[in-house]
């Protein structure tokens, strides 16, 4: 069995390269890119739905579900990290890199905070999937796939920097949960999706 961790869809915010807001939709083009990845999660054989709460991706598990009938279950671990005050703020607007290790977002987390986090709902993920008969799909952000890649599970080699919308990664459902598959998009650009690889990365 695996594990599928999904990105979310695009949101405006994402192409206007701002940070997020918790409420900010997925724009049209993402409900294109959910609806893609939601066909291809459908083929897999997908058994069981985690989310965010956040509405991008709980708009993106919404898309899977419906394509496979499946309920949603949603967990606000799987948020992505809360940048506090700066939400909102262009990245051009930024006088600092806001990825950096020892940044803190004013009334944001930290990064030992967030990685804490992750931490936390890795757990809740391999629960949810010891205790599930068949695949299953979690839908979060790029700095949560990005730490369960780098922290979390098996990769051959340092997770990448991007984390493009609906990318998936297939990870062994079991220890050492071992990565099948790395950050994927093929659903995208099978249809020749330009702009598949545009976004921000929250």
């Amino acid at each position: 069995m695996s594990i599928f961790v999904v990105r979310h869809g695009e949101t405006d915010l994402n192409a206007a390269r701002i940070v997020q807001l918790p409420g900010t939709p997925l724009s049209t083009r993402g409900i294109a890119q959910a609806e893609r990845v939601a066909q291809r999660l459908a083929r897999a054989g997908i058994a069981r739905i985690l989310s965010s709460d956040l509405a991008r991706a709980a708009m993106t598990a919404s898309r899977i579900a419906t394509a496979t009938g499946l309920p949603v279950e949603h967990d606000p671990l799987l948020r992505e990290r809360d940048f506090g005050a700066i939400r909102g703020t262009a990245y051009a607007e930024l006088d600092r890199d806001i990825f950096a290790p020892g940044y803190v977002p004013p009334e944001g987390e930290s990064w030992e905070e967030f990685r804490a986090r992750v931490a936390h709902a890795w757990e809740r993920i391999t629960r949810t999937a010891a205790a599930t008969d068949g695949h299953l799909a979690v839908v979060t952000h790029g700095l949560v796939c990005h730490v369960i890649a780098e922290r979390h599970a098996r990769c051959d080699g340092p997770p990448p920097e991007s984390w493009p919308n609906t990318s998936v990664t297939e990870i062994d459902a079991a220890a050492p949960w071992t990565v099948r598959v790395l950050n994927c998009v093929a659903h995208l650009e099978s249809d020749g999706d330009a702009g598949a690889r545009r976004g921000g990365p929250a």
